[in-house]
């Protein structure tokens, strides 16, 4: 008894040792998981040992996945599998589809029945693994069956180790943000060296510049497409370049090659474009020397424009970054470009362009207003083609009186009394203006006292039967008559007086009291109240249109409530020059004077010529205008 006690006792303590040792080399195995997570340098290794880390941490785990979304967004591929990398463990599928469904921890085959796809015996536990409300993997466990209460656990223990895959993951989004945003500067730098010239080559030559220093290449080429074919424009750091030389050739054959095949060409070729032809590539590469050739199509609206082309003689090939970064300054900077292309081209190929834009407008689904403003446009157009009108001459026109006077100063004197002026209506014999007749008073007064002198001596001389005395004193008194009469003429003239009922055209003497005035000088200016003519005043490209006996109307600027007829009397060929222009006078009569005309009123007279087409009424001016420019321009 002693003996199987003392064994007892003995076997006891060597099953703790077993046990203790099992402990220590499961605590040295969990402490190089650990140091292998801290010390991963690649994302494969970290999810290995990541999920290596949780399958340590929970009992009976059979097998474990991780599944995380590829970077195109679309689908999600195994990170890591536990134990066995090579395990086939797609029997895992449904447990991660669910939990990726439902966006929730998912357990399949927790009652005793057990699941399809579930080992008897078994549990498939997943949990979703997410970041800012977006899903990025899961984690799948195959654990031995048991409660709900340790699976409870189970699913805390991967909530907290989901932690250290969102910081990886976001650590890998804050580096890609970066690489973009790096990408984006790179490209805005360039659209801005070019948007500060104004012309296609200026702005060529310093994005080529600019971008051989920001891609270390030792030299950037940059080429434009037109009309189909494509055209070298600037070469980095080289001010002039023949463009019949091989060199220049053989970068247009390089561009060509990209622009062909609408995509990136790099030489040497990186593997995510393999396939793609790069011969000209190769030939730029062997011609001139360089290690490393890229060229990239440069993008407007969806369309190649152009392409630039990088080279470098030494150092490493181009990379995926540097296609991505040149081609997002291709595609930038093709607006850009474009624009300043449109700027350069002639008239008429902008002109083509716009009207392929206007067509696609007029004939596409959309802009209903358009198509009703063209169609209003083409009939108004077929109206003014074939439909005639009314041609009528307007000219400028003012009314004078038909028959104007003029009350002159009969003799050289002196304004006495002024009771008439401009625009004053008067009647026949009232009294205008009196002239000073002091003088001619005086002057009658001489003569009649030098007739009664001589009729005196006359009648001495007869008593006398002085024949020759008498012959000279009758003579004497018939000078003195005369004389006199010449004086009372005069007084009865220094009245000046209206010959006839009128109005005052020109004439104010109120102003001018006392002053004296000449011979003929014009005092006053009359016009009858009820004759009148118009006076038009025709420009010479349409007096070729204007003859007597034509019918027209007139429209006064005073007289706005309706319009006066007249028939044309005359066409003079006097003509004035106003405003650059020739103006022929044609004289016409009213043939309904209204009692509110008054000399002098202005306004517009259209005279009726016939019918005519609408188009050729609005067009004639600038048709004739055209005829003669070209007649003169003609040799």
């Amino acid at each position: 008894m002693n003996q199987i006690g003392a064994h007892i006792g003995d076997e006891k303590p060597a099953a703790e040792r077993a046990d203790g040792a099992s402990e220590v080399a499961a605590h040295d195995a969990g402490a190089q998981t650990w140091t292998a997570f801290t010390a991963a340098q690649s994302d494969e290794a970290f999810c290995r040992t990541w999920l290596t880390l949780q399958c340590s941490m929970v009992a009976n785990v059979r097998a474990g996945l991780l599944l995380l979304r590829d970077p195109s967004g679309r689908s999600y591929a195994p990170a890591a599998v536990w134990p066995n990398p090579r395990e086939d463990v797609s029997y895992l599928s449904s447990a991660a589809e669910r939990a990726l469904t439902e966006r929730r921890a998912a357990v399949i085959g927790l009652k005793a029945d057990g699941a399809p796809g579930v080992a008897a015996g078994g549990v498939h536990v997943a949990y979703p693994i997410e970041s800012d409300s977006e899903v990025l993997g899961t984690v799948v466990l195959d654990l031995a069956w048991r409660p709900e209460a340790e699976l409870q656990a189970v699913l805390r223990q991967l909530l907290w180790g989901a932690g250290w895959l969102v910081a990886l993951l976001r650590k890998h989004r804050i580096a890609a943000d970066g690489h973009l945003l790096e990408r984006a500067s790179t490209a805005l730098d360039l659209i801005q060296t070019a948007q500060e010239h104004d012309t296609l080559d200026e702005a060529a030559m310093a994005v080529v510049n600019e971008l051989a220093t920001l891609s270390k290449a030792d030299r950037v080429s940059l080429g434009i497409e037109l009309k189909g074919k494509l055209r070298l424009r600037a070469i980095s750091r080289t001010a002039w370049f023949d463009r019949k030389s091989q060199l220049v050739e053989t970068l247009e054959n390089a561009m060509e090659e990209a622009l062909d095949q609408e995509a990136s060409i790099a030489y040497p070729a990186i593997p995510s474009a393999r396939g793609k032809v790069s011969v000209a590539q190769r030939d730029l590469a062997v011609r001139t020397g360089s290690s490393a050739v890229l060229t990239v199509p440069i993008m407007s609206a969806g369309r190649a424009i152009g392409a630039l082309t990088l080279e470098r003689n030494e150092g490493p090939a181009f990379d995926g970054d540097s296609i991505i970064v040149c081609e997002a300054a291709g595609e930038l900077l093709g607006p850009a470009l474009e624009a300043m292309l449109e700027r350069e081209r002639w008239i008429s190929g902008r002109f083509a362009v716009k009207v392929e834009g206007w067509s696609k407008k007029l004939l596409g689904p959309r802009r209903p207003a358009l198509k009703l403003a063209v169609l209003a446009l083409l009939i108004a157009a077929v109206i003014l083609t074939f439909v005639d009108g009314e041609f009528r001459v307007a000219a400028r026109t003012v009314v004078e009186g038909e028959i104007q006077r003029a009350a002159v100063a009969p003799f050289d004197g002196y304004i006495a009394q002024a009771f008439a002026r401009a625009g004053d209506t008067v009647r026949q014999g009232t009294l205008l203006a009196v002239l000073d007749d002091r003088e001619l008073k005086l002057e009658r007064t001489r003569w009649e006292a030098e007739r009664e002198q001589a009729a005196r001596k006359y009648h001495e001389a007869l008593a006398k039967q002085d024949r020759a005395s008498s012959r000279i004193l009758a003579a004497q008194r018939e000078q003195a008559d005369a004389q006199l009469a010449l004086a009372e003429e005069k007084l009865i003239r220094a009245q000046i007086i209206a010959p006839f009922d009128a109005v005052v055209v020109a004439g104010d003497l109120s102003q001018m009291l006392g002053a004296p005035v000449e011979k003929g000088k014009v005092l006053f200016e009359l016009a009858p109240l009820d004759r009148y003519r118009v006076v038009m005043k025709v420009d010479e490209r349409d007096i070729a249109y204007v003859n007597a006996g034509q019918s027209g109307e007139l429209g006064l600027t005073g007289i706005t409530s309706g319009t006066l007829p007249f028939k044309v009397k005359t066409v003079t060929s006097v003509s004035t020059a106003q405003e650059g222009r020739n103006f022929f006078r044609v004289e016409a009569q009213l043939e309904d004077a209204s009692t509110r005309l008054r000399p002098g009123m202005e306004g517009i007279g259209k005279v009726a010529v016939g019918e005519r087409r609408l188009v050729w009424i609005w067009t004639r001016n600038f048709m004739n205008w055209l005829r003669i420019s070209l007649w003169s321009w003609l040799p």
